[in-house]
């Protein structure tokens, strides 16, 4: 197991370097010379000298990205272009509302789409199974724009049951008083996907050998899902899950620019809006070194799920 965890460690390296080469290239090469964007109205000679001095963007091409390497290894990615600060504080100004909203999201989905994914696969072709595959449907129909409107209209503004927008700065009291309403439109839209996708998994499971044999040994339809197809179809869904955690730092940005929720997703926007490459820099730097922890993790729950996996 060390040496497998050491081994996958070791193989992180040039494929963050490859990362950070793609990056750089994009941002140096391909999105243009940005003193021109700092400089606005003010653009002169001298200005625009001085701001491209200050930028490092006198130097040559290799002492630019070696300059860039420094940042990635050290985590720190300078100041932004836009607001002047330490682009390190204003990640972490925002990564706490994102995974306010976005974990407890996973959390819930998690809880509601697995169970009934198992459940409509359990009654396949039956009468349950036909009516959420129907609810499903009908609700991956329906745009997440029209949730959110009808939301913030009926449910908070008409009914008065949540805010209709905001963010304080107590940890439980955005969680039980800002989080909810996002958190259901969240819903509304993750749900009906997810229920079909896992199903899938459920059924496949299902029509293997071992549950024919299962059931030939005269074990229960519950235990035969509770004890053999759970833990096989949950390998798939783990993957689904890792593959998605990565991308819960920068947010849900439909969501926190709709309720005005101080996330990376409000941040994400705003760095592009005004080109401000030092924080989609730094993001991508981070969503890149998340994505390749998560995914050795993803391989460690999988031995721990089901032992018989071999990790090589």
């Amino acid at each position: 197991m060390s040496a497998y965890i050491i081994r996958r460690v070791l193989q992180m390296i040039p494929t963050l370097f490859g990362v950070m080469l793609l990056v750089f290239v994009l941002y140096t090469l391909v999105g243009g010379d940005p003193s021109l964007i700092l400089a606005g109205k003010h653009l002169t000679p001298d200005v625009l000298a001085n701001i491209r001095a200050q930028l490092g963007l006198d130097q040559s091409l290799p002492m630019q990205f070696w300059g860039f390497v420094k940042q990635v290894l050290t985590l720190d990615f300078g100041t932004s272009w836009s607001t002047q600060q330490p682009v390190s504080d204003i990640l972490k100004s925002r990564i706490g509302p994102s995974l306010t909203l976005t974990g407890a999201m996973l959390v819930v989905d998690l809880l509601i789409a697995v169970p009934l994914a198992a459940l409509v696969a359990y009654f396949r072709g039956g009468l349950t199974d036909h009516i959420i595959t129907i609810i499903c449907t009908v609700g991956m129909s329906i745009s997440s724009l029209v949730y959110i409107i009808a939301g913030q209209y009926f449910l908070a503004f008409q009914w008065g049951l949540f805010p209709v927008r905001g963010w304080g700065d107590s940890f439980w009291v955005n969680l039980l008083l800002y989080v909810p309403l996002p958190l259901l439109m969240g819903l509304m839209v993750s749900l009906g996907p997810d229920i079909r996708f896992y199903r899938s998994f459920f059924v496949e499971e299902l029509s293997q050998d071992y549950v024919r044999t299962a059931r030939a040994k005269g074990l229960s339809e519950r235990s035969v899902m509770l004890k053999h197809v759970l833990r096989n179809a949950m390998i798939p869904v783990v993957t689904s899950v890792m593959m998605s955690l990565p991308y819960l730092m920068i947010g849900a940005l439909v969501l926190e620019s709709f309720f005005g929720i101080p996330g990376m997703g409000n941040e994400v926007i705003q760095a592009v809006n005004k080109s401000d490459f030092p924080v989609i820099k730094a993001i991508t730097i981070y969503i890149a070194i998340a994505t390749m922890a998560f995914n050795l993790l993803g391989d460690l729950v999988y031995k721990w799920i089901d032992p018989r996996v071999q990790l090589k």
